[in-house]
């Protein structure tokens, strides 16, 4: 039935263009988002539906007409895209980039609660699709991961900076996550051309709750002026030192984007260059990928090829080697030996080099 958002089929009567409408992607403040599928090509877009009478409250229509302008001429790959727009009698469409996980039967670490209730309709999945989602599943990511993630966060608000743009909304719920783990800064609503704010999310994946919570908001007030916040016992010396930082309460002492970079909590610490599917349900495991391990590793390989080599230079007495025997080179020699040929019996930088069974032909 094609028409207006209660029924399956959508139609944008400028172009022709035919949708069907999906399951119910989240509410906003002033709207619903939609899975909507091009039925022509079948692309695929989360479509932000607004109806028509919500844009007569005082500053809904000037919202939407402001991220429609702002968001359609961004281009990053940590921005989520705005395709188009189209509008009918009782509704107005924001044509979305598509970002989606899926994370099912799994439950709160710590309440044990069902994570399925509220996020479909059917009952049937979780279906997380920003850092707010993963980390209820998760409660609180690891050190290597936030760099991850903060990254990519990083080069988009960088962007948006450069084009004069602040974001104004900057949660873990507006941070999507796609198929293949990209980060992309969704939800340009409050978006608008004026100086940075501060940032707090940063801590809330790391500590796994927000920084600042109290009953009464005079007292969440102040503790946001004396920066009171509780700092967990897991968090490394550099991230306690970043987050001391982005929570100051003067604005002027916060770092920009770049200092944030700089920090020694990215400088000296592991960042994955990509992360597993199972990381929006569970802790990945980073054998091997630190740089350290890799050092060490290599140091140790180093130092096993030249002990073999001296065990090699100087055979045992009682181990001779037979007659016609071609000897085998040994692994300090092996370039040289695939490079240069066999190699000569006696060398201008090293003395000649005189198997067992050579000393015993010598003796005979």
């Amino acid at each position: 039935m094609a028409g207006g958002c209660a029924g399956w089929y959508i139609e944008d009567a400028g172009s022709g263009m035919l949708y069907k409408r999906g399951r119910l992607l989240g509410e906003g403040a002033f709207g619903r988002c939609y899975q909507l599928t091009e039925v022509a090509s079948g692309r695929v877009y989360a479509a932000k539906v607004i109806p028509r009478a919500r844009l007569t409250a005082v500053g809904i229509g000037e919202r939407v007409e402001r991220e429609r302008e702002l968001h359609g001429r961004l281009h990053h790959r940590h921005i989520v895209r705005l395709h188009g727009h189209f509008a009918d009698r009782s509704h107005v469409y924001l044509l979305l980039e598509y970002c989606s996980r899926r994370v099912s039967g799994h439950r709160h670490p710590r309440t044990g609660a069902s994570l399925c209730q509220g996020y479909t309709r059917a009952g049937t999945s979780l279906r997380p699709q920003s850092l707010a989602d993963i980390l209820r599943v998760r409660g609180r990511l690891t050190e290597p991961e936030v760099r991850y993630y903060l990254r990519q966060i990083i080069s988009g608000l960088r962007y948006l900076h450069g084009q004069g743009i602040v974001h104004r909304d900057l949660k873990l719920s507006n941070f999507l996550v796609t198929e293949k783990m990209r980060v992309k800064i969704g939800d340009l609503g409050l978006a608008r051309h004026e100086a940075p704010a501060g940032r707090r999310w940063g801590y809330t994946a790391l500590a796994g709750s927000p920084p600042f919570e109290a009953a009464e908001r005079q007292e969440l007030y102040r503790r946001i002026r004396a920066a009171r916040y509780p700092l967990p016992p897991h968090l490394s010396p550099h991230a306690r030192a970043l987050i001391a930082r982005l929570l100051a309460p003067e604005p002027a002492a916060r770092p920009s984007l770049r200092d944030v970079l700089d920090h020694g909590f990215f400088t000296q610490g592991f960042t994955p260059e990509t992360l597993p599917p199972h990381a929006c349900r569970s802790v990945p495991i980073f054998v091997g990928r630190d740089p350290l391990c890799g050092l060490l590793r290599g140091a140790a390989a180093a130092l096993g090829r030249g002990r073999l080599c001296r065990e090699r230079r100087v055979s045992p007495p009682h181990c001779p080697i037979p007659a016609g025997t071609r000897r085998q080179p040994s692994p300090c020699h092996e370039g040289e030996a695939s490079a240069a040929g066999p190699e000569p019996r006696t060398h201008p930088l090293r003395k000649p080099f005189i198997s067992a069974g050579n000393r015993l032909k010598s003796s005979r």
